[in-house]
């Protein structure tokens, strides 16, 4: 049971205080919260999630079953971790090596996406609205909007902020995501850049709202 009533915890799950919860976040079947871990508000944590000591996660983040997030994590708002994903926090583990003093940070940056089953290898930073596809597994630092496929992860494109991939560029560079109408150019090798919203600002409503499946739009 928690005590502030601002956020839910099913009875199943564990909350070790000290921690920070904000309000409206969802705390579900089995999971466990350890102690100074901060986390942000409206917030979502499936089945069997923990959340270790030290763990820093922002807003509107969602993380699906089964996710370990380990001391070291850094989490932006909006991230999303998909069922049984895996993070790491040590590059070079032995059980007769004690490294609890070197655990390394791994910044997943606002609005990234990491994938069913895909392992982050820790001391990383995932770009901002960058997307981890299913089974990857990341080595490198990741660009902002970066569509990232395979072992290890290599950039195959990009995606739009809202998870749709970008096609081709026009002749003035410019690619048009074809959910949200946004656009976005190549401002330099390697960085993307939306033309129509930055990159701090949240959605306006009527852009939060999906209204076309992923597959409809890959057909047209």
């Amino acid at each position: 049971m928690n005590r502030n009533k601002e956020y839910y915890v099913h009875e199943s799950a564990y909350v070790d205080e000290p921690c920070e919860i904000g309000k409206g976040t969802k705390i579900w079947h089995f999971s466990h919260i350890m102690k100074n871990a901060k986390i942000g508000e409206y917030c979502i944590f499936g089945q069997n999630v923990n959340v270790a000591s030290g763990v820093v996660i922002g807003n509107n983040v969602k993380v699906q079953n089964n996710v370990s997030i380990y001391t070291g994590a850094i989490i932006e708002d909006d991230v999303f971790l998909g069922p049984s994903c895996v993070l790491t926090n040590v590059t070079n583990p032995r059980s007769q090596i004690v490294r609890h003093n070197l655990y390394e940070k791994t910044i997943f940056h606002r609005g990234a996406t990491v994938g069913a089953n895909a392992t982050i290898i820790c001391g990383i930073k995932l770009g901002r609205y960058s997307f981890i596809s299913a089974g990857a597994v990341v080595t490198k630092n990741v660009p902002d909007y970066a569509l990232m496929m395979g072992v290890p992860a290599r950039r195959v494109g990009w995606i739009s902020r809202h998870g749709i991939p970008l096609p081709e560029p026009d002749t003035e560079g410019i690619v048009v995501c074809p959910e949200s109408g946004y656009r976005y150019k190549e401002v330099e090798p390697d960085v993307l850049r939306c033309l129509d919203l930055d990159e701090d600002a949240s959605l306006p409503p009527e852009k939060a709202v999906g209204k076309v499946s992923y597959r409809d739009l890959k057909i047209k």
